[in-house]
């Protein structure tokens, strides 16, 4: 097998500054899953929207990330990337904070749920073009897949006690107040981010413009085998699976009758997976290859969505039912993004890290709104099981890309792959 990084990897947990940036992930992460929860509530409770109107409203979030090639050139050529992160956490903040506050005045309407979905996705994009550069300051490329296991813990974690939350929160004050948490986690973040000592290099004089930047990172992303094989491979998983994110909270609250809370504890308890998958990924990637383990994520993180179409029963039995999907379907993203998101730094050049991902971005993520589109065109047209059973058998699928390329036969980031 083929290995890509050596030395052995630090003890993350003694580094200060990477302390810092992984509880400021936390807070942020936590906030973000109370938030996914009550927008979509607020435009079924509030303004009694289709299955069309909750799928443009996730569409919109992702949609910036079109521009991402473009973002993540421009971000290449700015020396201070932490100064970019902590501007996008105080714009998402800002815009989440008009929610409440239209809501106190009886104002809430579905043109600014769109707004507010349109821009804070485009806040996410300028977050994540800058943390590339950061979190390759902060983190020797040995430890990446340890450091990439933690902070996905942490996003797992958001998503055990986030939803339960969430759930509370918005039967408690409604779902507009309750945005006001991921706001104040937007605030938490760019606090702690401003307080990391980090040394930014100065990119080189700028000698392409700006244009010819983004077709270097286009470039690099379709011609490098491990590159293709991963961005073919998470863009056909994330098509498949906001195929069903669109539709989740939807059909959870009109087929499956659960209240709120009832949702919020079956993400939650489902959610247990992904801190599971998180912690397990290094180990599981030691034992049989990092390329298998991303491999056997890429199949256990869709597949189980196809099973969400035939729960029924009690209300203990749907939230059980739901909750168990969850559960694998965590473990099995986990597995997938802990050891792709470290073998994809380990294989960019560190002075086109923001123009791969914005390029790598622009397809990978740029895909969802479209496969949130498509959930709400299928979920009108052939209703919301046929369309969750689509999602999950088509996401499988995804593992093909990898089969058929040279990551199925990477062990380990030793040494660099070509």
């Amino acid at each position: 097998m083929t290995t890509v990084g050596t030395a052995p990897a630090p003890a993350l947990h003694r580094d200060r500054r990477f302390r810092t940036f992984w509880i400021g992930e936390t807070i942020s992460q936590f906030g973000d899953r109370v938030s996914e929860l009550a927008l979509p509530l607020i435009a079924i409770s509030l303004l009694a929207v289709t299955p069309a109107q909750v799928s443009v409203l996730t569409a919109l979030i992702w949609l910036p990330n079109l521009l991402g090639v473009f973002v993540g050139a421009w971000v290449d050529q700015r020396t201070h990337k932490r100064r970019l992160m902590i501007i996008a956490d105080l714009i998402r903040a800002v815009v989440l904070l008009s929610l409440p506050v239209a809501y106190l005045f009886d104002a809430v309407t579905l043109t600014q749920l769109y707004l507010v979905a349109l821009l804070t996705g485009a806040g996410a994009v300028l977050f994540a073009m800058a943390r590339q550069a950061f979190f390759v300051a902060l983190v020797p490329p040995s430890a990446y897949v340890d450091a990439n296991s933690k902070l996905s813990m942490s996003r797992a974690a958001s998503f055990v006690a986030g939803p339960a939350v969430g759930g509370g929160l918005v039967q408690a004050v409604t779902a507009p107040i309750a945005v006001v948490v991921d706001a104040v986690s937007f605030l938490g973040s760019a606090l702690l981010l401003r307080g990391i000592p980090v040394t930014e290099v100065a990119p080189p004089p700028q000698r392409s413009s700006t244009l010819s930047l983004v077709r270097e990172g286009l470039v690099l992303v379709v011609r490098h085998p491990v590159l293709r094989a991963a961005l073919g491979c998470t863009s056909t998983v994330n098509f498949f699976t906001f195929i069903a994110t669109a539709l989740l909270v939807l059909y959870a609250s009109q087929d499956l009758e659960l209240s709120a809370g009832a949702i919020g504890i079956a993400l939650g308890a489902g959610a247990f997976g992904g801190l599971a998958g998180a912690a397990l990924a290094p180990r599981v990637s030691r034992a049989i290859g990092l390329g298998r383990t991303a491999m056997l994520g890429v199949v256990l993180f869709p597949a189980p969505l196809a099973l969400t179409a035939l729960v029924g029963g009690p209300t203990w039995a749907k939230v059980g039912g739901l909750a168990a999907i969850e559960l694998v379907s965590s473990v099995g993203v986990m597995l997938m993004d802990v050891n792709l998101n470290a073998l994809i730094i380990a294989v960019t050049p560190a002075d086109a890290l923001g123009r791969r991902a914005g390029a790598y971005s622009a397809v990978n993520y740029g895909i969802r709104p479209l496969g949130a589109l498509v959930g709400g065109a299928l979920g009108t047209t052939i209703g919301l099981r046929p369309t969750l059973v689509v999602a999950g058998l088509g996401g499988a699928l995804a593992v093909l890309w990898l089969l058929a390329s040279p990551v199925r036969s990477i062990a380990t980031i030793d040494e660099p792959a070509t």
